[in-house]
């Protein structure tokens, strides 16, 4: 029994280093959490905008259901209108369809949604539904592994619910906007896998966009990171995304570092 326990975590820990170059900074990939498995995270985020620094608190909680169905459920909390309190909530949903498994690579297609409520009394140009905006979004990701590279495209669609009460006057927003992004990930350590407990060192490039149909305003930002996963169990994320081009202007997220610390329990669920 101790070699099968033994044996089922070196397998854990080989497929969670194996593919750790996919678990993107500020992006999703199409694959998913093991199965039973819940994570916990803590994400803080920090804008630097006019007229000074923001920040905001993102405690997550994520479910693996099965090998094709992932949930998770995020609070946000916030300083951004001038006392940190409580500004709503979030449910992501992510499915699965495609599997297709080579040696040393996988290719893998998903869809997701969300839907996100927010109190906050102002709002952006942009459609941020993790902490901005109320509203429901989808869209489809596809993500290629190559080895050690990992390659995910994201291409996404959000509404915002209409609250008069809560809207600016004479402040116009947006009602629909088009998503999309492209990322890249690639494990610099270990060289060689030897067991569960090595530590992984990965690096990330994130192209990050946005279009409003309405008007054509649109932007794209540039997010590098790094990431750290210890003993296959806990994951830090440190990465800063600011705008490459675009002409989408009062948006809280142009210039923004990200912290984060991740812990997952495998098997926990029934």
């Amino acid at each position: 029994m101790r070699r099968i326990f033994f044996l089922v975590l070196i397998l854990i820990g080989a497929s969670n280093m194996a593919f750790s170059q996919e678990l993107y900074v500020f992006t999703e990939p199409a694959s998913n959490m093991p199965t039973k498995s819940v994570g916990v995270r803590l994400t803080n985020e920090g804008m630097f905008n006019n007229p000074g620094f923001v920040s905001r608190t993102i405690p997550e909680v994520m479910f693996g259901f099965n090998k094709n169905l992932m949930m998770h459920a995020q609070g946000f909390l916030s300083d951004m209108d001038g006392k940190y309190r409580l500004e709503g909530g979030s449910l992501y949903l992510k499915y699965r369809f495609l599997s297709i498994d080579e040696a040393q690579s996988h290719f893998r297609a998903a869809a997701f949604g969300r839907i996100s409520s927010s109190r906050r009394p102002t709002y952006t140009r942009d459609i941020n539904l993790e902490g901005d905006n109320s509203g429901y979004q989808g869209g489809l990701i596809f993500t290629q592994l190559l080895h050690k590279l990992a390659l995910s495209a994201t291409l996404g669609y959000a509404h915002a619910f209409k609250d008069s009460e809560r809207q600016i006057h004479h402040m116009p927003r947006p009602n629909n906007m088009f998503s999309y992004s492209l990322s890249s990930g690639y494990l610099v350590l270990p060289f060689v896998y030897k067991n569960y407990k090595e530590p992984n060192f990965n690096v990330y490039f994130e192209m990050l966009g946005k279009t409003d149909p309405s008007s054509g305003e649109s932007y794209l930002d540039l997010a590098p990171a790094v990431q750290v996963i210890l003993n296959s169990r806990t994951r830090i994320d440190l990465g800063y995304r600011f705008q490459a081009t675009g002409n989408m202007a009062n948006r809280y997220t142009k210039n923004m570092y990200l912290l984060r610390a991740e812990f997952n329990f495998f098997n926990v669920l029934k």
